[in-house]
């Protein structure tokens, strides 16, 4: 359940018709730009790259392999069953995305700012999201066992129906998190970051083993 201060998320502002275009080597460069369109079907690998924009695009089952995003901007942009797992996107932006029943397994987004993000059925093991700046973004129905959000910073953000199991989030504050519909057995946190946050009497005893708490009848 999301908690009622959640305001709401808003989607892509993307075009009613989006022709299919091709990723050119020309645009996939330093400060490049990607400019309104959708990319499909295809594998795109082996890039380097600095300041990338990718703008009202939509990606639908494109595989990416080995590839470096660092301060990439996405603005408007949907992935669809896509597989981003281990891209580094550091020190980048995300504004207005969706990024949905797609893998980012090991992928990195530290210290990313998200800006009206849906992660929706995702696979995210092992994703690093540490020094996170969340703002108006929701997990959905994810996978998100032993992922890294340590030392981020959560504003409008919320999990639903979502796997945490050993997920770190020491250092960043859930007052306000609903985590009720999610499994956080093992969840890394301290006595502070929790402070706030709302949980279920099962998860409440499990918190306390792992914060060092006695409960007795």
């Amino acid at each position: 359940m999301k908690n009622s201060k959640t305001k709401k998320i808003i989607s892509p502002k993307l075009p009613s018709k989006l022709e299919e275009i091709q990723l050119q080597d020309k645009n996939i460069e330093n400060e490049g730009l990607v400019l309104s369109g959708v990319i499909k079907d295809c594998l795109f690998e082996d890039k380097i790259t600095e300041k990338l924009t990718f703008k009202e695009i939509v990606f639908k089952n494109v595989v990416f392999k080995q590839v470096i995003f660092r301060q990439i901007d996405c603005t408007d942009v949907r992935f669809e069953n896509c597989d981003l797992s281990n891209v580094d996107f550091r020190e980048g932006v995300f504004h207005r995305v969706e990024i949905l029943n797609s893998k980012i397994l090991g992928a990195n987004f530290s210290e990313v700012a998200l800006r009206n993000v849906i992660f929706n059925s995702c696979d995210a093991r092992y994703a690093f999201f540490r020094f996170l700046d969340c703002k108006q973004v929701g997990f959905e129905n994810c996978l998100l066992q032993k992922s890294d959000f340590q030392n981020s910073s959560f504003k409008n953000i919320y999990f639903k129906d979502s796997n945490l199991q050993q997920t770190e989030m020491s250092g960043t504050k859930l007052e306000g998190i609903d985590f009720t519909s999610c499994d956080i057995d093992g969840i890394g946190v301290r006595p502070e970051d929790v402070y706030g946050a709302t949980v279920s009497s099962i998860q409440a005893v499990s918190l306390s083993r792992l914060l060092g708490i006695k409960i007795v009848d």
